[in-house]
């Protein structure tokens, strides 16, 4: 066995262990294992929130999209850049504060507590379970194209190998097991692009003479518009590619459940000091390699296996294992927390509230288990068929989730008047624009990205679906404006308040405005 197979095998181990190490306290309780008892510090925080958010897309779909289209891929990475420091700004303390309020353990039941509505709960249960399961496709084929790469195993039996590791230790450690994975896999991700990205740069002798190269093979590789000008003054396809990485993770279920499994509220500040860097360093890098791919492999039959090919061609032995590494743990810093929303979702969104509601804490981590089982099996199937590009899939699903739920949640935490009829109209406008924009086309025909038309739409709906709504319980109202401008007590009281009684605080005032025991503000 080669040296940079035993470097992956031995990696593959870490993660198991991980998992086994997080496995006995997952099992302690139902908070523990969906949101790690609500105590992740800043740099956890900030790590897996960017290497779940990043996915096998920056490996494969965006070096391809850069080796198609040469620099007009860059609108994207220019988006992701700030995406985090957006995402913690907007969402972070107030999500924080109000889904402890709520006594919220997933994004789908705060939508439902803050919303007061089952039929929220419903359909964004149902959105977050095809567009999640869409998304975890898309990386269990990253997995398998990149271990196939590695080994030299047969696709399929790649793809078993590499999805059995992320559903092992996803099963057995729970969250705090899926944080502390990508947190190790968010440094092996950085360390092995910036490593390949100098050693190809270097190779062609520097960015200049990269950009020389490829515009003696077609000047339009230069251009802000895409090979053979495809994108030409088309500004509401360019501002969409730039707006679906800058603003779409505040729809991602398994990207905002960071914000709420933080230690506290102040985390916020320092995770997005982490998140911002580790952003800058990492976000460009993948792009650049799949512009180095056009000169140094330019009849390559598969543009997403780039990356893995440059390496293996041009840099074998200790960076080939380095970065395909980094691949992996893209895969699977996403492909874990997809999964764990996934089976959130269905246990304690699905079967607590509409099968089982007095499942104890055992029997609801036992169905967790059993759910991300499921999830992943049937993941596994579909995606040993090969269905579309990582890039499609992943753009599809990332954005049709954006649509559906980035104005929900933050008008959750801004505006106290947001009810439930204006976050379904939301929700099922945002979906279903993105979804027909996507298929019928239409961005050819109107110049405009589908992420700007479902983004548009759902705006809409949560704007005109308000006036026809009745406005939240004064409890609620009361919550969201107490998570603007959080509690005045001292850090240490807040350390060692029991967060269980912040749901049964609201629930008690609500239920003593009900039966006018204490005022009503008018």
């Amino acid at each position: 066995m080669k040296l940079d197979q035993w470097i992956f095998i031995g990696y593959l181990l870490l993660l198991l262990i991980i998992g086994y190490l997080f496995s006995k306290r997952a099992s302690r309780s139902i908070d523990d294992f969906l949101l790690g008892g609500r105590s992740i510090g800043a740099a956890p925080t900030a790590f897996t929130m960017q290497g779940t958010s990043m996915s096998g897309y920056m490996f494969m779909g965006g070096p391809a999209l850069a080796y198609q289209q040469g620099w007009y891929a860059l609108w994207y990475a220019l988006g992701d850049a700030g995406g985090s420091i957006i995402n913690i700004s907007v969402l972070g303390k107030r999500m924080r504060r109000l889904s402890e309020r709520l006594g919220a353990l997933s994004p789908i039941e705060y939508l439902g507590k803050r919303y007061e509505s089952s039929a929220v709960q419903i359909i964004a249960s149902v959105i977050s379970i095809v567009f999640i399961s869409v998304y975890v496709f898309a990386q269990f084929i990253a997995a398998g194209k990149a271990l196939t790469s590695l080994t030299g195993l047969p696709y399929t039996a790649a793809l078993l190998i590499g999805v059995g590791v992320i559903i092992t230790y996803t099963v057995f450690g729970g969250y705090l097991a899926v944080v502390w994975t990508d947190f190790v896999q968010a440094i092996i991700m950085v360390l092995g692009v910036l490593g390949i990205t100098v050693a190809a740069v270097s190779h062609l002798g520097g960015l200049a003479a990269l950009n020389d190269a490829l515009a003696e093979m077609d000047p339009t590789y230069l251009s802000i518009w895409g090979k053979d000008l495809a994108y030409q003054g088309q500004w509401g396809v360019v501002l969409g590619a730039i707006l679906i990485y800058s603003i779409g993770y505040m729809g991602l279920p398994h990207v905002v459940v960071r914000h709420m499994s933080m230690k506290s509220p102040r985390t916020a500040r320092s995770a997005l000091l982490w998140a911002a860097v580790w952003n800058q360093l990492f976000v460009y890098a993948p792009y650049i390699l799949g512009l180095c791919g056009i000169v140094l492999l330019p009849h390559l039959s598969d543009p997403e296996m780039v990356i893995p090919e440059l390496a293996y061609t041009f840099f074998p032995g200790i960076f080939a294992a380095l970065l395909l590494s980094a691949v992996m743990a893209a895969v699977m810093s996403t492909s874990d927390s997809l999964l764990m929303q996934a089976g959130t979702i269905l246990s304690r969104d699905i079967y607590q509230r509409y099968i089982d509601k007095k499942a104890d804490h055992r029997r609801m981590v036992l169905v967790s288990r059993l759910l991300i089982l499921l999830v992943g099996i049937v993941g596994v199937v579909v995606a040993a068929v090969e269905p579309p590009t990582v890039f499609d899939l992943v753009i599809f699903g990332f954005g049709v989730l954006g649509n559906s739920f980035i104005v929900p949640y933050v008008a959750s935490v801004y505006s106290k008047k947001a009810n439930r009829v204006g976050a379904i109209c939301s929700m099922v406008l945002g979906a279903a624009t993105h979804i027909v924009w996507t298929q019928a086309g239409l961005e050819s025909v109107t110049a405009i990205h589908p992420f700007i038309g479902g983004l548009l739409f759902s705006v809409l709906g949560m704007l005109i679906g308000n006036l026809f709504g009745k406005d939240p319980s004064q409890g609620i109202q009361d919550a969201v404006e107490e998570a603007k401008h959080g509690r005045k007590i001292s850090g240490a009281v807040d350390r060692h308040s029991a967060r269980e009684l912040a749901p049964e605080a609201l629930n008690i005032a609500r239920h003593l405005r009900e039966h006018r025991l204490i005022p009503v503000r008018e």
